[in-house]
């Protein structure tokens, strides 16, 4: 089983566009509802918490069992889910840094779950982008993760309005967070 993924710049990225964007929300609405797929970590999680939202009004899955325990030791409403699969309710914000690498043969197999996005690396944003209107109130958003190194998702195609709020340029890539209704 893989290790719990740990925070990296596209962590904090996703961060940096909730300490900017959750404060404009919660004005709005002091009760909103929070999924996190895919808590890793549970840096995201931390984040909302600190900007005021209450525990009981976030949620997070992970596939992996290792990051759910993790998130649940630090106190977070945390379940074990392959993507949305799980998922019960509907949220106001759903936030996702998905593993968006192409598939690397390389790279170690152990270490692919927390990184590869499938063969061109969109694969998993876009099985979870088909699902995840299931699951947002009818004013709701999707806060997303996509690394240049993948194939371009087409989120109105998906039935996405869609607008880049942060980017940040890399070495070798540029990840970008996507607000999605």
């Amino acid at each position: 089983m893989s290790s719990i993924y740990e925070p990296a710049e596209d962590s904090y990225l996703l961060s940096s566009v909730l300490k900017k964007e959750i404060p404009k929300l919660v004005k709005e609405n002091s009760e909103l509802k929070f999924l996190e797929v895919g808590s890793g970590s549970g840096i995201q999680l931390g984040t909302l918490f600190s900007l005021g939202i209450k525990k009981e009004n976030i949620f997070s899955c992970d596939i992996n069992p290792k990051a759910v325990e993790h998130c649940k030791n630090l106190g977070f409403q945390c379940f074990e889910s392959n993507l949305l699969e799980k998922v019960k309710g509907k949220f106001n914000l759903i936030i996702f840094n998905p593993p968006y690498l192409p598939k690397d043969e390389r790279e170690p197999e152990n270490s692919r779950r927390e990184t590869t996005g499938g063969r061109e690396g969109g694969e998993i944003a876009i099985e979870f982008l088909k699902q995840a209107k299931d699951y947002l109130l009818k004013e709701g958003k999707i806060f997303l993760v996509e690394s240049s190194l993948a194939e371009k998702i087409n989120f109105e195609d998906l039935g996405f309005e869609s607008k880049k709020i942060s980017s940040k340029k890399l070495f070798f890539e540029e990840l970008a967070v996507w607000e999605l209704k």
